[in-house]
């Protein structure tokens, strides 16, 4: 037990940023045994490790979307008629397990249908890194926040330890989230759950248990059954009072402020926070609680935002009525396949016309917005479709 506490000790000084971070390899070792002394067996650790090497993981720290894209760009890609329309789908198809899962932590199906939706597109898209591999990665190479990747890369051996994952499911982002609805491995482990009841707590290769799981998860994170995320409010004109998820009052103070709901109907009772995702000359919005539920999925506001718009979607309730503050909007993944299209047209080597912006789309906007004399930055936006219909 104390040469395992030295060896993790060194593990920690060796994992830490700055110059004096030790190689991969070195790393790597001390991060087998911080997995054997919080009771992982040697055989998953070797299995898990032997031969392993650092990926690409690093480069995208600081470039996830939701913080790095406009809003109405976020939003158009993942609230879209297409999403809708698949998320309907589901919520028929998985109606007797998201009847269990509310019935069990009071999430509604839209809700959970709704985060399913944006984290893997129903389950298309996990991502294609190894979990294990990318953890190792950002435990010792990430310039920041080593001591949790530390933790998630030991989180992620005591799943494999468990069997309730096998190691050709266990691929993901290259955070290491996983899953039809990308759980962090921590998450996993005190969160997860048997919905299907086969015995093993199945993210990776049962919607079921991936759903239950995330009603659980927003249960624990505060979720109250009966209480709507929030709603679309109007502003009075000059408005200058208080924003910000966190600054929550009153609904009579609101009302008394005059904001009125987009729809006209009443504020109601209980307290909200004013949410201004681009400002107070684009869409506003009051949100309860149960948004800082979602909010704690991915602490990003864009992300719980849509999460919450794509649900009352589901339920059949209209989109968000305030126009955003732009003249170039973004556009959905049905339209960005049709530019990706368009520019393969054009000549433009953009691989397959799947509506991911990635990086040959990008270079290949930004060539053609120089062609046409538009604002080279890469980004795909309506101005950019239209000019190339034009041509």
């Amino acid at each position: 037990m104390k040469a395992n506490h030295l060896l993790t000790v060194a593990a920690v000084v060796l994992c830490g940023t700055g110059s004096a971070r030790a190689d991969f390899s070195s790393c790597l070792s001390g991060l087998r045994s911080a997995a054997a002394s919080s009771g992982v067996s040697a055989q998953t650790i070797a299995s898990a490790t032997n031969g392993l090497e650092a990926n690409d993981a690093v480069s995208f720290m600081g470039k996830q979307p939701e913080f790095t894209t406009p809003v109405w760009d976020y939003m158009s890609a993942l609230v879209d008629e297409e999403r809708v329309e698949q998320g309907q789908a589901m919520l028929r198809q998985y109606a007797m397990a998201l009847q269990t899962a509310q019935a069990s932590y009071g999430v509604d199906p839209a809700t959970v249908v709704a985060v399913w939706g944006v984290e893997s597109d129903f389950g298309k898209n996990f991502g294609k890194r190894s979990v294990v591999q990318s953890l190792a990665t950002l435990a010792c190479e990430a310039p920041r926040r080593n001591d949790y990747w530390r933790k998630e890369f030991v989180s992620a051996l005591k799943i494999l330890d468990s069997g309730d994952i096998v190691p050709d499911e266990f691929m993901g982002s290259w955070a290491g989230a996983f899953g039809h609805t990308q759980f962090m491995p921590s998450t996993f482990l005190s969160t997860a759950v048997d919905l299907d009841g086969d015995g093993r707590r199945n993210i990776a290769s049962s919607a079921a248990d991936s759903l239950g799981s995330t009603a659980n998860f927003l249960h624990k994170g505060g979720w109250r059954a009966g209480m709507p995320w929030g709603f679309e409010v109007k502003l009075p004109a000059g408005y200058s009072g208080p924003y910000g998820r966190t600054k929550r009052l009153p609904m009579s103070h609101w009302a008394a402020h005059g904001l009125t709901r987009i729809d006209g109907g009443d504020l109601g009772d209980g307290s909200a926070a004013l949410l201004l995702p681009a400002g107070r000359d684009g869409p506003a919005f009051l949100v309860t609680r149960n948004f800082d539920a979602v909010y704690g999925y991915n602490a990003a506001e864009s992300y719980a935002l849509a999460i919450c718009v794509l649900s009352d979607r589901l339920r059949g309730k209209p989109g968000i009525q305030t126009p955003w503050p732009t003249d170039d909007p973004g556009l959905s993944r049905e339209e960005r396949r049709e530019l990706q299209a368009l520019l393969a047209r054009n000549g433009y080597d953009i691989g397959e016309s799947d509506g991911v912006i990635g990086t040959k789309t990008k270079e290949a906007i930004a060539d053609f917005q120089t062609r046409v004399g538009l604002p080279r930055n890469g980004r795909a936006s309506l101005k950019v479709l239209n000019a190339l219909k034009g041509r």
